[in-house]
């Protein structure tokens, strides 16, 4: 028996177009029996390390992805093929397909546009590749783009109309091909998921831990801290700590003094603390002020850095368009009687910035001269007035990561375009070689993570502040009700992989869910509009109060007082879905028949029901109705006004794209209020406790209740609704 061998880690554009010939193989050709096997390795060991390898039935082993096609092609004749494929002219097409289905391995896009756009002006007027009939060129090509994200993602945005026609007739015209596809991708899932409990690897082999690991986290203090901030600090938590058992630098990146406050500094690590961050030292780039002057001296003396007025917009596009700056060739005396300038913060000072002489047309454009240090007036709030200049982040990190000895920077990947420049500094400036690792931001549906963003919301009061419930701060998901340790788990889940997606919020908050079910009370709360009395025959005449567990499974918790009387509150919407005669449950009492059911006599609203009379039956089991409903008795007890806060998200699209303003995608309402009535036990909740309103659902107590005012609880998600 043949087999196919194939690397599930690899780059699926270079295992994705073997894996659907040898599938097809399979499908057509009875003779075939291909054994399709998955390796959880990024490579083969065998075969020069390639992603595929076929072994037939006899004979030498082929590797690599067009060699295995190529060969496929020619052992297995009843592979499909145009019926005038005999002649040597169509095969020779084939051939020559399958051959450029090498030029879209390359995760790039600039290296996979131009062959892309070769298929679609080939496929302008045609529906295969080759002839009139599918042939084995158009499941390789497909495998390519299938495999390859970049190529993908351009197919996903349609802007090639006729290879997007293409690639979705391929698709659907032959169902098993998307299913070829996801066994190699489930293939892939279920070896992590072996290897790794928790979800996530942490095995990425970080180069030169023998000598010691020192990580940081940079944060800016021009806001609070959200989840995606989170997400670096935990990893840099985690490697300097748990992993390598190193040092863990927070180092306040202060160089903007306009957006920059103390409170903000205060609140990091405030927040830093309470998710279990202590760093083993804190810094600030404003300690190395002096520092950083002296290297923006050096680097003009040797030449490696200029200064320049040109005017912003203009610089921006010459930027762009790969023109250089008329001053990029000024002496070395003149840029550093101009750098002079700056420092004074004189009116001609403030005209000019000091850029890196790097290059003026590099492909990549955050190599294009980029501005190194810009004059400033405002104050600083750690160092006043002292200095009119300030280094921008990019020139300040590689410098300070050096300083500071930080073997290993790692950091969110849109910082990727930005590396070759933090080892061109270092490099230039002569100083220490820092590692740099990449991994993936988090992003998630419906939520603005650019701080940026964040703070028109907060400025246009939009939002209550940096804390609100709705917002993706730190402060704010934990005033809605997560916990630390839950917080903890699901960023640490997400390890750190490289793969940029769009997490939904489902996971997050039912992570929470496991850790709030177990410790969260339980109590009572009836909506107040509408609530309906009911009048309970054969319940004792005089109110009386019994002790129950607040929590049926954890005793620990304690217990709560129940009040119970002749007369209780139901919810309207309770009331309307009984029947007359139906036995019905009342949670923690036992079970009653409903005798009379009254209505209101207002024409306009006659479903609504005003009162019940209920007949206490509590030999009956609570097992045969199908409905349980919660209830308040109206005497032995002092019932709580409540006001229960639920929340949408405040856009109302689940990306927002870089050319669409997100003003346009508001949510119209993202708050909902319920006033209602709670058991007399919920008095004694203070601010911050986490309890269930049965049948409603988990909250957190925002205000503890006083008297003349109600508790305000905000609902907790628990990942059902994603909200």
């Amino acid at each position: 028996m043949a087999t196919l061998h194939v690397a599930s880690k690899a780059n699926q554009a270079t295992s994705i177009p073997a894996l659907l010939v040898a599938t097809l193989a399979n499908n057509k050709d009875p003779n075939a029996s291909i054994t399709i096997d998955f390796q959880d390795a990024e490579t083969l060991q065998s075969g020069g390390k390639e992603a595929v390898e076929f072994v037939p039935k006899s004979g030498t082993s082929i590797h690599g992805s067009e060699n295995v096609v190529s060969y496929l092609a020619k052992n297995y004749s009843r592979l499909p093929v145009d019926p005038s494929s005999a002649q040597k002219e169509r095969e020779n097409h084939i051939n020559e397909w399958l051959g450029r289905t090498a030029s879209l391995y390359a995760v790039d896009f600039k290296s996979v546009e131009g062959p892309m756009q070769e298929l679609d002006a080939h496929l302008t007027l045609r529906s295969y590749l080759v002839g009139y009939t599918v042939t084995m060129a158009d499941f390789s090509i497909w495998g390519a783009i299938r495999g390859n994200r970049v190529a993908y993602a351009a197919i996903k945005k349609g802007s090639m109309i006729n290879l997007c026609r293409w690639f979705r007739f391929i698709e659907e015209t032959n169902s098993w091909v998307p299913a070829a596809v996801l066994s190699l991708n489930q293939a892939a899932h279920e070896k992590k998921a072996a290897k790794s409990k928790d979800g996530a690897s942490y095995d990425i082999a970080l180069p030169d831990t023998d000598k010691g690991v020192v990580t940081r986290f940079p944060p800016e203090p021009s806001g609070y801290l959200h989840i995606g901030h989170a997400k670096a600090a935990l990893l840099n938590d985690y490697f300097a700590h748990e992993a390598y058992k190193g040092t863990f630098i927070c180092r306040f990146d202060d160089t903007n003094p306009s957006k920059e406050k103390e409170e903000f500094q205060d609140a990091i690590v405030q927040d830093l603390a309470m998710m279990g961050i202590i760093p083993d030292k804190t810094s600030y780039s404003s300690d190395y002020f002096q520092d950083m002057y002296d290297y923006c001296l050096h680097i003009i003396k040797i030449g490696k850095a200029y200064a320049d007025d040109t005017e912003q917009m203009t610089m921006r596009d010459e930027r762009m368009n790969g023109i250089a700056s008329q001053r990029r060739d000024e002496s070395v005396e003149q840029n550093l009687a101009r750098f002079e300038e700056m420092k004074k913060g004189n009116e001609e000072g403030i005209k000019w910035c000091i850029r890196a002489k790097m290059s003026v047309d590099n492909p990549n454009k955050a190599m294009r001269d980029p501005v190194i240090y810009r004059c400033n007036l405002t104050p600083h709030h750690r160092t006043g007035s002292i200095w009119k200049i300030y280094p921008t982040y990019d020139f300040c990190v590689p410098i300070l990561d050096s300083l500071e000895g930080i073997t290993h920077a790692l950091r969110t990947i849109e910082y990727r375009d930005r590396n070759p420049q933090y080892e061109w500094f270092q490099e230039v400036l002569g100083l220490r070689k820092v590692h740099i690792w990449d991994f993936a931001r988090m992003n998630f549906v419906r939520t603005l993570l650019s701080k940026r963003k964040l703070t028109k919301f907060v400025d246009q009061g939009l939002v209550t502040g940096w804390d609100d419930p709705r917002f993706p701060t730190i402060r704010g998901i934990r005033r809605r009700g997560m916990t630390v340790g839950a917080l903890r788990e699901y960023i640490l889940k997400q390890g750190p992989s490289r793969n940029i997606v769009n997490l939904d919020w489902t996971l997050f908050w039912a992570t929470n869910k496991k850790y709030i079910d177990p410790v969260a009370p339980r109590h009572t709360a009836i909506a107040q509009a509408l609530a309906v009395t009911a009048t309970i025959r054969g319940a004792r005449t005089a109110a009386y109060t019994e002790d129950k567990p607040k929590h049926g499974k954890n005793p620990d918790l304690g217990t709560k007082k129940v009040a119970y009387a002749p007369t209780i509150m139901i919810e309207q919407e309770d009331a309307q879905s009984f029947a007359q005669d139906e036995e019905i449950t009342l949670m923690n009492w036992g079970n009653a028949i409903v005798r009379k059911i009254s209505h209101s006599i207002n024409p306009l609203s006659l479903s609504t029901v005003t009162s019940l009379e209920l007949d206490l039956n509590l030999t009956g089991d609570v097992k045969t109705t199908s409905k349980k409903v919660t209830w308040l008795a109206t005497e032995g007890q002092e019932l709580i006004p409540v006001e229960m806060i639920d929340f949408d998200f405040l856009i109302t699209k689940d990306k927002i794209e870089e050319d669409e303003n997100y003003e346009d995608f508001l949510t119209p309402q993202t708050e909902f209020h319920t006033r209602g009535w709670a058991d007399g036990n919920v008095a004694d909740l203070k601010m911050g406790d986490v309890i269930q309103f049965e049948r409603k659902g988990y909250f957190r107590v925002d205000k503890a209740f006083k008297h003349g005012q109600p508790a305000v609880l905000f609902a907790i998600p628990t990942g059902k609704g994603g909200r």
